[in-house]
């Protein structure tokens, strides 16, 4: 089968979570994994037999055959990296709240994405809690809406403690952008609970047309449509509707792939991005750039 040649940034956990759901994608090819030194990640990449680079991005920015890359890295890194990833032609797929790119949720917008150089994945919060916003929206107007997520402290790593602020301030920007909200708020709780929690989404959305039959048949339409590529994401509180306001929980359980299920804010993030990264490979298969 014609694939897509990809190249991973970043070989921390979220970088080799990508890279196995990448080794099992019918349309993608693992090509290249960098770092900026010797790591586990490196390691196990070498050892499945991909190249790998350290410190050094021109092996990605030269190979002409790569099309997609991932950025996993963290918000201020890719700031740096954008401009030479585009200046060589490369679509990016942006796994930072960097957000030099638009916001994509795949089961909201990204069918109107798909000619962008540079897609945003926004956050694990924003992939999981921006459909639910989305879905409410469509069918009551959405007023206000407020997202809690509550993730193991297990599975928050350098790079997600690092980036808390951008983390909240990038996740309530697409409740809003891509969400439909007029207004948002988003807060990341770690929790140390042992053994460790899976991760959890509250949402709050305070709404002009409060028809409960309504926001439940389309929350529960839009947990289909995000399961196709997220299996493990589930409603565990349908929506309740008290006055104007509407209350739902989703959770995360991982997939298992590298990481422990117990790390579906991770999961997540990684799932959806191939999720993007197969629609685009799907079009630029049909232009004949296979590898």
């Amino acid at each position: 089968m014609e694939r897509v040649s990809v190249a991973i940034i970043g070989p921390g956990n979220i970088g080799t979570d990508l890279m196995y759901k990448v080794l099992r994608s019918p349309r993608l090819r693992m090509d290249v994994m960098a770092g900026i030194e010797e790591s586990e990640g490196i390691r196990r990449a070498r050892d499945l037999g991909i190249r790998t680079t350290l410190g050094d991005l021109r092996p990605i920015l030269e190979d002409g055959s790569i099309r997609l890359v991932f950025d996993a890295t963290g918000a201020k890194y890719h700031l740096r990296h954008a401009p030479l990833l585009r200046a060589a032609g490369k679509i990016v797929i942006d796994l930072t709240p960097a957000a030099v790119g638009p916001y994509v949720v795949p089961s909201v917008n990204l069918g109107e994405l798909c000619g962008e150089p540079n897609l945003n994945m926004v956050t694990c919060g924003g992939q999981a809690t921006v459909p639910i916003v989305h879905a409410i929206h469509r069918v009551a107007v959405a007023r206000y809406a407020e997202m809690v997520s509550a993730i193991s402290s297990k599975s928050a790593g350098p790079g997600t403690r690092q980036n808390i602020d951008e983390f909240t301030r990038t996740t309530a920007r697409a409740i809003c952008k891509v969400g439909g909200a007029r207004k948002g708020k988003a807060i990341i709780v770690l929790n140390p609970a042992d053994p460790p929690i899976i991760m959890t989404n509250t949402v709050y959305v305070d709404v002009e047309i409060p028809d409960e039959a309504a926001i439940r048949d389309s929350v529960e339409r839009m947990v289909r449509e995000v399961q196709a590529y997220v299996p493990g994401y589930r409603l565990r509180v349908p929506p309740m509707v008290d006055g104007t306001r509407v209350t739902t929980i989703i959770e995360v359980e991982g997939a298992g792939d590298f990481l422990p299920k117990y790390s579906g804010n991770l999961d997540i993030i990684t799932a959806a991005s191939v999720a993007v990264a197969e629609k685009l490979a799907d079009k630029l298969l049909v232009k004949g750039v296979t590898q």
